[in-house]
């Protein structure tokens, strides 16, 4: 009875992480340890067009960008209208400690930024080509016309009146959702399906 305990607990954890099921014989909870422990994760150096104070407030922070595999070119690093219409924000993907959290630096500036929307990176992984296990959360701008052409498709939250761009928080290749900043708080409306 307790292999049976097991073999269950280890498909919730599997489940829980987002990972599709594979039988405790050909693996285990320690095959999600070790991916996250290989997930590549970028210094904030390697995204030269960050403004040079969001740089060091990153570096300040110990923040790293995790990367999905399938994208080879640096990401997880996105500017736009987040916080407003005429407003040029940047939109970080920091990994500390293994959790990533979208950390938003309004106006360009390096004071104050808002952080949202923390999340194990363990919780971000699924299984990729074969029998490999990889990272699988990104973040794009989104615009009006993505927002509405999903809520129309999937329903959820109706949007506010949308003056400025949200945030497409998704689990490459299974849902999304859009982080959209209104009234002085992050409203969460419906993405990918």
């Amino acid at each position: 009875m307790h292999c049976c305990h097991q073999a269950a607990l280890s498909a919730i954890i599997f489940l829980m992480a987002g990972i599709d099921y594979v039988e405790p014989s050909h693996a285990g909870p320690e095959r999600a340890i070790e991916a996250d422990h290989r997930v590549r994760r970028l210094p904030p150096s390697a995204f030269p067009e960050l403004p040079k104070k969001i740089n060091q407030e990153l570096e300040r922070r110990g923040c790293t960008i995790p990367q999905v595999p399938s994208d080879k070119k640096p990401h997880n690093v996105i500017s736009g209208e987040f916080t407003g219409k005429g407003h040029t924000d940047w939109a970080v993907l920091c990994s500390l400690n293994r959790v990533s959290t979208i950390v938003i630096f309004r106006n360009a500036s390096e004071r104050e930024p808002l952080e949202i929307a923390p999340q194990a990176d363990a919780d971000s992984l699924q299984r990729g080509g074969g029998t490999a296990i990889e990272y699988s959360r990104a973040i794009e701008p989104v615009g009006r016309e993505y927002i509405l052409k999903h809520y129309r498709a999937y329903g959820g939250p109706e949007p506010a009146a949308i003056d400025h761009q949200g945030i497409n928080d998704s689990f490459v290749g299974k849902a999304s959702v859009v982080r959209y900043f209104h009234a002085g708080k992050w409203l969460e409306l419906t993405g990918a399906d």
